[in-house]
């Protein structure tokens, strides 16, 4: 027994032996080298000394600190084309173009060769097995649609980039209310996608509701707030709507002719015909915008399901649906106050909040009213949402004061509106806020028309002949100044210093807006 266990002993002792050996000859040959493995032109260190013999290893090279002020800073050409991509989102001419288009529509030749007539055939029978309305080929639709391919392609191309922010949520509420989820493509007959479009008889929002009908289907409408322009809401009670008709007429297609000119306008058309209820039939009998609002749906329709064979460009959007959240107010607030506070564009604001037709979000006991915000910015807002209410009670404490002595005659300036301008881009040009510009021109909403004139009160009067100034240099200035830095907006900034408001800094740093650089070097005092 002794000498089995000396054995064993013995055994597992040169195992052991053997695994530090190879383990220390790896080491010596991987990390360790003798000075006659040195390489010329490499870079080395001593690592250690055995028995007065010494080893070398490769130096490493530090990794190089990184200045976050230029590694920051934005690109140029890509900060323009945000800049028309946000005057697109508030541009107009989209809606009024289909608008003009669906009540107006031309069913001529088009010689389009890119799209024969069979393939397009086939195309609408593929999409006709897929969905519940009459994709049915005929002469009328074909030329739709080759003149809407040939003709409107940038355009379909700008509305499906908007259509990945709106169609997530417009398919989720319709799918609540068994709608069929192609019923989003109606959306963009109805109003190019832009929530606060209004059409000549008073329609507004989304989905296009009157007045009385928006009421009727739940939408609040008041002097602050329209939720006809609410994407959620609007979309909600059109579902309703739309399934109603439905329920009333057992097809989807009549269901839409009464969708836009009404349930009695349908009835009338099929009894004019004779009693048909096929839409093709009625056609003729049904009011001159009706006539063309279904086959723009399905020329619209078919666009969208194939546009990769038709070579559109789909753009992604600034923001998809699910990289923003809501909060519940608790007081009254304005957009206004919110850019200034998180350093949020106001356009952006307005985007994702189109309901608030004054950009005021009100408080009122028994309604609900949300602030809708990129989801990374939710956090920073609701762990200083104690401090965002006080700037703004302050703020509007200050607004019950009669008006200073800056809107006087003498700086008063009248405005002409140019192509691309809204009202958010106006208002930083002047260094004023876009509430104001409303209040002194009695706007009721951010619509603008190219040659109207506007009332402005420029809080620079250098404004009023040349654009907003760049900063003021802080070369040679001898009282305290702050590097911007991420995070930082005019807020933030204005709280690490005791009696220095964000006006303050505006002022002392010629900024007529609330877009910060990081690097970008402030005056925080007057001298």
């Amino acid at each position: 027994m002794t000498l089995v266990l000396k054995y064993t002993f013995l055994f597992f002792s040169v195992l052991f032996g053997m695994q530090l050996y190879a383990q220390d000859s790896l080491n010596v040959k991987t990390t360790r080298l003798s000075e006659s493995e040195l390489i010329a032109g490499e870079s080395y260190v001593i690592d250690t000394i055995v028995d007065g013999k010494v080893f070398f290893k490769k130096s490493i090279e530090p990794i190089k600190e990184i200045d976050l002020t230029k590694e920051l800073q934005d690109h140029e050409m890509a900060s323009e084309f945000d800049k028309k991509w946000m005057e697109e989102l508030y541009s107009t001419s989209l809606f009024d173009t289909i608008y003009r288009e669906v009540t107006d529509l031309k069913y001529e030749a088009v010689y389009y060769p890119e799209l024969s007539t069979d393939t397009l055939k086939a195309r609408l029978e593929r999409l006709n097995a897929r969905t519940p309305f009459n994709v049915e080929y005929n002469p009328q639709l074909e030329n739709l649609i080759k003149r809407w391919l040939k003709n409107r392609h940038q355009s379909m191309e700008r509305l499906m980039g908007l259509s990945k922010y709106y169609f997530p949520m417009f398919e989720r509420e319709l799918d609540n209310y068994n709608i069929p989820l192609e019923m989003k493509y109606l959306a963009i007959v109805e109003s190019a996608l832009k929530p606060r479009a209004k059409s000549r008889v008073g329609a507004t929002g989304l989905w296009q509701f009157m007045f009385a009908t928006g009421k009727q289907y739940g939408l609040d409408v008041s002097s602050y707030v329209d939720e006809r322009s609410d994407p959620i809401k609007s979309t909600k009670s059109a579902s309703i709507y739309l399934a109603k008709l439905y329920e009333i007429f057992g097809d989807w297609d009549l269901a839409l002719a009464a969708y836009n000119s009404g349930p009695g306008n349908v009835s009338k058309a099929i009894r004019r015909s004779g009693g048909y209820r096929n839409y093709w039939n009625i056609r003729p009998n049904l009011p001159r915008e009706t006539a063309g609002y279904v086959p723009a749906f399905l020329a619209t329709m078919y666009i969208f399901e194939y546009a990769k064979e038709h070579g559109f460009i789909q753009h992604k959007p600034q923001f998809n649906y699910v990289e923003t959240d809501t909060i519940h107010v608790k007081q009254m607030i304005t957009l206004d106050q919110v850019s200034e506070f998180t350093g949020v564009k106001m356009e952006v604001l307005q985007f994702l909040n189109p309901s608030y037709k004054l950009d005021v979000i009100p408080y009122i006991k028994g309604k609900n009213y949300t602030l809708r915000l990129p989801r990374d910015v939710v956090g920073i807002f609701v762990n200083n949402e104690k401090d965002m209410y006080a700037f703004a009670k302050a703020e509007f404490d200050k607004r019950e004061k009669p008006l200073p002595k800056l809107l006087t005659a003498d700086t008063k300036t009248r405005y002409k509106v140019k192509q691309g301008d809204y009202l958010g881009k106006i208002a930083r040009k002047f260094g004023v806020r876009v509430s104001q510009l409303k209040q002194w021109n009695g706007l009721r909403s951010n619509n603008l028309k190219i040659g109207q004139r506007l009332t402005v009160y420029p809080r620079n009067p250098s404004a009023i002949t040349k654009a907003a100034s760049k900063p003021k240099s802080t070369a040679n200035f001898k009282g305290k100044t702050y590097t911007v830095k991420s995070g930082d907006s005019l807020w933030s900034i204005s709280q690490k210093f005791s009696g220095v408001s964000v006006q303050d800094i505006k002022n002392w740093n010629d900024i007529s807006g609330t877009n910060l650089k990081i690097g970008m070097t402030l005056r925080v005092s007057k001298s």
